[in-house]
């Protein structure tokens, strides 16, 4: 037993035709989002990194804008109900190969359809519960962070209250510093006897006195 024709199949389409790629390149990514909501099937295209990803996510925002200026849809009440890919015109290209000959090169194009149709009442109730209950979770993973964050910022001494260390001052150099020069000790001479000191007194005395001149 067969499905519905393509173009009989329930619900509201985009179709890109003509793209510069081979269907088979195509429908590995179109696998992938087949049967998945909207918002799911955004986050696959943009974790996926083939070329087909990038074209198939526009041709899916193209069906979901269609479903809610069209046919007045929530856009998170819709699902991928269809996607396939069907091949267009090749166009036929030759290299030279040795001895004369040509080899074939066929360039491939393909038509690409996203259909998109609204949730039923009982998926839609479960799809709606599962984004609360991760809205919830983020939220709470975030409040954790945050407090974590305050604990640990008012734990840690703040920079301001750190005491300073005193730095040493340097000795400030005058003019009347260098003027006066190192300060030298005068060397404290033995105490002599009396007797001895004062003959050195009177032969120093005598000395001084200028000597006579001869007339």
């Amino acid at each position: 037993m067969t499905g519905p024709k393509t173009n009989e199949r329930p619900g509201t389409r985009a179709v890109l035709r003509g793209y510069r790629m081979s269907a088979s390149k195509a429908r590995v990514v179109l696998d992938l989002i087949r049967g998945l909501d909207v918002q799911a099937a955004h986050e696959v295209l943009s974790l996926t990194t083939r070329e087909a990803a990038r074209v198939i996510d526009k041709v899916l925002a193209s069906a979901v804008a269609n479903a809610v200026n069209n046919d007045g849809l929530g856009a998170d009440e819709l699902y991928v109900s269809a996607a396939y890919a069907d091949e267009g015109a090749t166009l036929k290209r030759f290299s030279p190969r040795a001895r004369g000959r040509a080899g074939k090169i066929a360039k491939r194009s393909c038509h690409i359809t996203v259909i998109v149709t609204r949730l039923s009442e009982e998926r839609l109730a479960l799809v709606r519960a599962a984004r609360s209950a991760q809205a919830a979770a983020s939220r709470s993973r975030r409040v954790a962070s945050s407090r974590r964050s305050a604990a640990r910022a008012s734990s840690a001494p703040a920079a301001d209250e750190a005491p300073l260390l005193e730095e040493p001052q340097d000795e400030v150099v005058t003019d009347e510093t260098l003027d006066e020069g190192p300060a030298i000790e005068e060397p404290v001479a033995a105490p002599e006897d009396s007797e001895a000191t004062e003959d050195s007194a009177a032969a120093q005395a005598g000395a001084d006195e200028p000597a006579e001149t001869e007339e």
